[in-house]
């Protein structure tokens, strides 16, 4: 069980990793905020495509925080596993 969480964790980091070097590629002014048109020229096509959903404060500009919040939250846990014991009576 734990091995899982811990691949599941692993995923995450380097997704993240990946996502944050391209998401400076396509911060064209360096401002550390990307926009709609930003993520859509850029080498970010996930970004691009859930722009929307992870500009959650309808700011028009996303942080890599923004972006990092999101992934965490499409990450769902190891479902538990069945219990093979008896109950009691």
């Amino acid at each position: 069980m734990w091995a899982s969480a811990q691949a599941g964790v692993g995923r995450l980091a380097s997704k993240l990793d990946v996502v944050s070097k391209n998401f400076d590629a396509a911060d064209r002014d360096h401002d550390g905020l990307l926009t709609k048109d930003e993520a859509k020229a850029g080498n970010v096509p996930f970004i691009a495509s859930h722009f929307d959903q992870i500009d959650r404060e309808h700011r028009g500009k996303i942080s890599k925080q923004d972006v990092a919040a999101y992934l965490q939250s499409r990450v769902r846990p190891a479902p538990a596993a069945a219990s093979t014991a008896a109950k009691p009576d």
